[in-house]
């Protein structure tokens, strides 16, 4: 039947790519705040940097929900219903009198945002060939490179100049553009002949996915790797103002290196496409991670303390990502194709998960040095390689099992 399915328009597409915009708003826009605010409210670090990890905790645990249900209501009203969320939580911090009021207009407007990658993912499964997968999704994820890399300069810019609530109120505009555009461009693409209708929970849908080897090591790939990122650039964002005494616009510059890593990255997966396997290729994104944060640890551990030595190995880490993601997902929704929308949402938690874990871990241990940032970047980065190289072992030895 997948030769029969017609092929998205251009209108459809852009729309998509704009929907993945919503994460960085929620996510990257935020980076440049996170000093701004400790010092506006009177935070500790570890509040401080709970302003932020709890958008992805917050977002982590949504992007179940959002996958499981566009599975047995259809993706279109699901997503609808997550922009206005985000509309809603962008409001609510942009009028925050509190740290405390802060921390929920941030939750629920994350809880929103869960929407954005876990159904663009979803919805280019529905609406592209299988053959055109791999590639649409790195196409997909190359576009959205664009939020991560203009948002930290943009909300370094609106500090120095307009204070830092006008953040969310940058946040607000831009986010009603791209709901508007999702209502009057974006289809439905799971009718309800295709929809999860078997009687089976959501409960079962899960255990059914992570009773697979595979399956967790995909998602568990991604995961760690988003950590060693989050925390390398939650923890640069403080250490270039408190350690380096750098304005929050020079660390909205320097950041423009990680999304050109990760655009780099994925444009590599569109060139290779079916060409390496997907084993292999999150093989060697977990490779190229690890080399990252290892070398990253070697430069501060000599004493190079400077902003290039954190963010040249951002860039490297971001550019794993790019290499390994796409297939990892695309890995992940190929297990149990029924559960195609769950298990990316699963595959959106992990990595949600994954980055607000390690980045409160690095707020609670935070001493004003790079030390706690080497040591937990470096765990991230040999998780990322223990897991990232258990699909290519399973496939050599002849132990994948087919399809559920």
């Amino acid at each position: 039947m997948e030769s029969a399915r017609k092929a998205p328009t251009r209108a459809f597409t852009v729309s998509l790519a704009l929907t993945a915009f919503i994460t960085p708003l929620a996510v990257h826009l935020f980076f440049p705040v996170i000093p701004a605010v400790k010092v506006a409210l009177a935070l500790s670090d570890a509040y401080a940097q709970l302003t932020f990890s709890i958008a992805l905790f917050g977002m982590a645990f949504a992007t179940l929900f959002y996958g499981s249900l566009s599975d047995r209501y259809g993706r279109r009203p699901v997503l609808l219903s997550g922009l206005a969320l985000f509309l809603v939580g962008s409001v609510l911090s942009a009028l925050a009198p509190t740290a405390e009021t802060l921390v929920l207009g941030r939750l629920i407007q994350a809880i929103g945002a869960g929407c954005s990658l876990t159904l663009v993912r979803a919805i280019a499964r529905d609406a592209f060939r299988a053959e055109q997968l791999v590639k649409t999704i790195a196409y997909l994820t190359m576009f959205g490179t664009l939020g991560p890399m203009v948002s930290p300069f943009i909300g370094g810019v609106l500090i120095d100049t307009l204070g830092w609530r006008s953040v969310f109120g940058f946040a607000l505009l831009a986010g009603g553009a791209i709901t508007l555009t999702a209502f009057f461009v974006l289809v439905e693409t799971h009718p309800e002949a295709n929809r999860n209708t078997s009687g089976e929970s959501v409960a079962q849908s899960y255990v059914a996915l992570f009773s697979r080897l595979r399956f967790n090591a995909f998602v568990l790939t991604s995961g760690f790797n988003t950590g060693a990122f989050m925390v390398m650039a939650s923890a640069a964002a403080s250490l270039m103002t408190e350690l380096l005494h750098r304005p929050a616009t020079e660390f909205g510059m320097y950041f423009l290196l990680f999304p050109i890593g990760f655009f780099t990255g994925n444009f590599i997966s569109t060139r290779i496409g079916n060409r390496l396997s997907t084993e292999a290729m999150v093989t060697i994104g977990s490779l190229v991670a690890l080399a990252s944060v290892t070398g990253q640890a070697i430069a501060l551990e000599s004493g190079w303390v400077t902003p290039l030595a954190f963010f040249i190995p951002g860039t490297f880490i971001t550019m794993a990502q790019g290499l390994s993601m796409p297939y990892g997902q695309v890995g992940a929704m190929a297990e149990i194709p029924r559960f195609a929308g769950t298990a990316a949402g699963v595959g959106v938690f992990m990595q949600n998960f994954g980055a607000a874990v390690f980045s409160q871990l690095y707020g609670v241990f935070a001493d004003g040095t790079p030390r706690p940032m080497v040591v937990i970047a470096v765990l991230c980065g040999v998780l990322t390689l223990i897991f990232g190289a258990l699909p290519l072992l399973q496939k050599r030895f002849g132990t994948v099992p087919p399809p559920g």
